[in-house]
């Protein structure tokens, strides 16, 4: 029956959720998170670096177990009218979820990086074909947003709009450097650190770096920080997640760099870091390349051990009807030696029928490690497809 809702007052960290992060690198974890803080993280999130009001419709395409449901549905806090969607986003058509657009009056659309790239290369045009009217502000997360889509939804999609790439993860249910409607948007970077937000990027020594990649690191206390971790009475499963690499300072696990003009650049996650003749290379940087060769509709890549050094090896999963021929490798290496330097150049492409991803959708390249190296993977669990781990064992193009 109607009537107003009773509210009970609890105290500013009482457990509001657990959420479960999403195995890309292991087992998920099981993270405690307080009332007050996400409330206020988030708050400030959709209200200052979004720009929601009341009069907005919010839309992000998302499964009740990622995240972004939880940041959604925080939403009606600023009195916004939420959309939700349950299905394909490519049924019947690519542009489904373009259509939502025009049929919610949607003003605020939130997707994956990896969305806006498959909708580039299906072809989609939604500038072209849809009105598009009261749409102010695209976000993307779930991995970085490349140079290419950047421009894909400037030139394709609305030329007038607040593109927002935006990055946190489940540990803190909300971002560490998002979007902002008074800055300028900067092709593949996000564009400045959420407020309160003590973020930096440091070096393997420990100190603050501008220009060059490192450890994403927040050297203070925030809002949203997890009241800790599910069945860790002495909080060492907590400390051991986020505070060994540097004593006492939370370290996310983003191998990341600051730019001049205070934006940042996420080239891939630490743990999953290529290390070829001792030179760092996050994944991202050699997909950004990958995706511009038009037979290749996704990619992984990973380090494999090999004669006492890393060499980097690279699945693509080809369109219908494509074959990885001599000619489609070298011009894969190609593109990207081109535009990278020759140290990204993966010594081995292999074709495979699927890639693993977690439910949210996150390629697992460690993972994939784990199988090439004969080594057991123990986040089975968390993965949509798990059985696609079987196409990456003993693999005889890899043995030489």
């Amino acid at each position: 029956p109607g009537g107003e809702p009773a509210f009970t007052p609890v105290a500013f960290d009482h457990p509001l959720y657990i959420v479960y992060s999403s195995g890309t690198t292991g087992v998920p974890k099981c993270i405690v998170h307080g009332s007050g803080g996400v409330l206020l993280q988030h708050v400030k999130e959709l209200g200052l670096h979004t720009d929601l009001h009341a009069a907005d419709t919010l839309f992000y395409y998302t499964t009740c177990g990622w995240m972004m449901w939880n940041w959604l549905v925080s939403g009606l806090a600023l009195g916004a009218t939420l959309v939700l969607f349950d299905g394909s986003p490519f049924h019947p058509g690519a542009e489904r979820l373009i259509d939502l657009i025009d049929a919610e009056n949607i003003s605020i659309f939130g997707t994956s990086a990896k969305y806006l790239a498959a909708l580039e290369k299906a072809g989609a045009k939604p500038g072209s074909s849809h009105k598009l009217e009261r749409l102010k502000a695209i976000l993307s997360t779930g991995s970085p947003l490349s140079h290419e889509s950047f421009e894909y939804v400037y030139r394709e999609i609305k030329s007038d709009l607040c593109l927002s790439s935006i990055s946190g993860g489940t540990d803190i249910v909300s971002c560490f450097a998002l979007g902002n409607p008074l800055l300028p948007v900067w092709r593949g970077e996000l564009q400045c650190k959420g407020l309160g937000m003590d973020v930096q990027v440091w070096n393997d020594a420990g100190q603050p770096a501008i220009g060059e990649k490192g450890e994403l690191v927040c050297t203070r206390h925030f809002p949203s920080m997890p009241v800790g971790f599910w069945n860790d009475p002495d909080g060492a499963k907590f400390k051991a997640a986020y505070f060994e690499t540097f004593p006492g300072i939370w370290a996310h696990g983003d191998y990341a760099e600051e730019t001049v003009h205070g934006g940042l650049v996420i080239h891939g996650r630490s743990d999953a870091v290529l290390n070829p003749g001792g030179v760092r290379i996050g994944t991202a940087e050699i997909y950004r390349q990958v995706e511009k060769v038009e037979e290749v509709l996704e990619s992984i890549a990973i380090g494999q051990d090999w004669q006492d050094d890393v060499r980097v090896v690279l699945f693509v999963r080809l369109r219908e009807g494509v074959t990885l021929s001599d000619e489609l490798q070298a011009r894969i290496r190609q593109v990207i030696r081109s535009n990278t330097t020759p140290r990204h150049v993966p010594a081995k492409i292999i074709a495979v029928a699927d890639i693993p991803r977690t439910i949210s959708g996150k390629i697992v390249e460690l993972a994939v490690r784990n199988v090439v190296h004969g080594k057991p993977v123990k986040n089975t669990d968390a993965l949509a497809n798990p059985q696609a781990l079987e196409l990456y064992k003993d693999l005889p193009e890899l043995q030489r």
